[in-house]
C-alpha cells in the first residue's frame, strides 16, 4: 500500500467560478415559509450564500485543514484521503473516527488533536491515541470511486487493511451515523482487529433500526429524549439517495445554492441547536463543509456510497458469534440525535462496558459536543488499555 502526502490546493479559477455561480443564482419563489415548515427558509440561505460568495475566505480554511497531517492511498482500486495524527504519550492506542452523511472527516476537527494530545489540552498523556480520520469512499478527497457498490460493509473491510498498512494490527473504531454503520460492521465482521467499538448512534447488526420497546427506556432516558418526535422529513433523504441517487445528482452539482440547502437542512434538523442553526455551526463550519462538497465534485459519490450501504435494510450478520458486537462497546447517546435505543437492547447484542446519556448533543455529535465526546472516549478506553 503506497501512501503519499496530500494537501488541498483549489484551484483559484474554481474559486472564482464558485463565486460567478453563486452570484447568478436562479432563486425560487416562497410563500410563509418563516418557520422552515416548508424547508430551508430562503432569508437565511440568501444571508448564508451572500456570505459564501463575499466574505467567506476559503483559503483560510483551507489552511486550518492542511495543518493536519493528511494522506492519500488507494486499497482495491477505492482512493482513500484520511487525515493521521500520533499520539503524544507513552502508548497511544490507535483509534478510527467515521464520520457519517452529510458529514465529512472534518466534524472531527475539534476531537483530533484532544485525542491525539491530551496534555495540551488539561489531560493525560496516558490518554493519548493516534488518529485516523478517513473520508468515506466517494466523500471529499475519496473520490472519486470508480465502481458502485461500496458502502459500509466494504469500508469496513478497507478500514482494516488501512489500519494494517498504516502498522496497527488492533485499533478502536468510533462513529457516528454512517460512520457507526461502519464501526459497527468493524465490530461484527472483524473482532481480531478491534479493541472496542464506540458508537454516538446506536446501530446493531442483525437488530431493525426500530427495534427496541419505548416502555424499557430508564427514566433518566426519557427525561433527556423527552417528547421528541421525528417526522417523515427527517428520513426522505434515505429513499432519495437510495432509490434515485443519479436524479438528484444532477441538480446538486449544478447548482451550489441548491446543495447549500440540501445539507443546510440536515445540518438544522438534526442537530440540538432549537432552530438557530448557527449555535452549534457557524457560517465559517457550514460553509467549509460545504465548499469540501463542492470542491471535490463528489455529491453524488457521497449518494452513492449510501446506496451501496441499503441504510434501510437491518445490518446483515456474517457470522453467529453472540453478542453480534463481541468486542467492548460503548455507546454515546445524544438527546437529540435522530433514533435511539434503550440500554437494555444494546447490551442484549453487544459486550457493553460503558452507557452515558449526553445532557445536550444531535445528531453530529463529535462536531457539535467535542469535549463531551472525547472524555467519552478516553474514559471507554482506559480500561482497554490495560488488556
Amino acid at each position: 500500500m503506497e501512501i503519499t502526502p496530500f494537501k488541498i490546493n483549489i484551484p483559484e479559477s474554481d474559486i472564482f467560478a464558485l463565486k460567478t455561480r453563486l452570484a447568478n443564482t436562479h432563486w425560487a419563489p416562497e410563500l410563509d415559509n418563516e418557520d422552515w415548515s416548508y424547508g430551508v427558509n430562503g432569508t437565511y440561505l440568501r444571508s448564508l450564500i451572500s456570505y459564501w460568495q463575499t466574505t467567506f475566505d476559503w483559503r483560510a480554511q483551507e489552511a486550518r485543514i492542511n495543518a493536519f497531517p493528511q494522506f492519500r492511498t488507494e486499497i482495491d482500486g477505492v482512493p482513500i484521503h484520511f487525515i493521521h495524527v500520533r499520539g503524544k504519550g507513552p502508548n497511544p492506542v490507535p483509534i478510527i473516527l467515521n464520520h457519517g452523511w452529510p458529514w465529512t472527516f472534518w466534524d472531527f476537527r475539534d476531537v483530533i488533536m484532544k485525542l491525539a494530545d491530551p496534555a495540551a489540552y488539561g489531560g493525560n498523556a496516558e490518554d493519548a491515541f493516534d488518529v485516523v480520520v478517513p473520508s468515506l469512499p466517494g466523500f471529499c478527497f475519496s473520490g472519486p470511486v470508480g465502481r458502485n457498490g461500496v458502502g459500509y460493509a466494504e469500508t469496513a473491510e478497507l478500514w482494516v487493511k488501512l489500519m494494517k498498512g498504516l502498522g496497527y494490527e488492533k485499533f478502536v473504531t468510533h462513529g457516528g451515523d454512517a460512520g457507526a454503520f461502519v464501526s459497527a460492521r468493524l465490530g461484527h465482521a472483524h473482532p481480531e482487529s478491534i479493541m472496542g467499538v464506540h458508537l454516538s448512534f446506536p446501530i446493531l447488526p442483525g437488530v431493525p433500526h426500530d427495534a427496541g420497546d419505548p416502555a424499557e427506556f430508564t427514566q433518566e432516558e426519557r427525561e433527556l429524549i423527552g417528547e421528541q418526535k421525528r417526522g417523515p422529513g427527517d428520513f426522505v433523504h434515505v429513499l432519495i439517495n437510495s432509490a434515485d441517487p443519479q436524479t438528484l445528482a444532477w441538480a446538486m452539482h449544478d447548482s451550489p445554492v441548491g446543495m447549500a440547502a440540501w445539507i443546510l437542512l440536515r445540518r438544522r434538523a438534526w442537530s440540538d441547536c432549537n432552530g438557530d442553526v448557527e449555535s452549534k455551526f457557524d457560517k465559517d463550519t457550514l460553509l467549509t463543509h460545504l465548499s469540501l462538497y463542492w470542491f471535490t465534485n463528489c455529491f453524488v459519490g457521497t449518494e452513492l456510497f449510501c446506496r451501496a450501504s441499503n441504510f434501510p435494510m437491518t445490518m446483515a450478520l456474517v457470522n453467529d458469534i453472540k453478542p453480534e458486537i463481541s468486542v467492548p462497546t460503548a455507546v454515546a447517546s445524544l438527546p437529540k440525535d435522530l433514533m435511539h435505543k434503550p440500554r437494555s437492547l444494546v447490551a442484549a447484542h453487544t459486550d457493553l462496558r460503558q452507557w452515558n446519556m449526553f445532557p445536550k448533543g444531535g445528531h453530529f455529535g463529535a462536531a457539535e459536543e467535542p469535549e463531551l465526546m472525547t472524555e467519552d472516549i478516553r474514559s471507554f478506553v482506559r480500561p482497554l488499555r490495560q488488556a
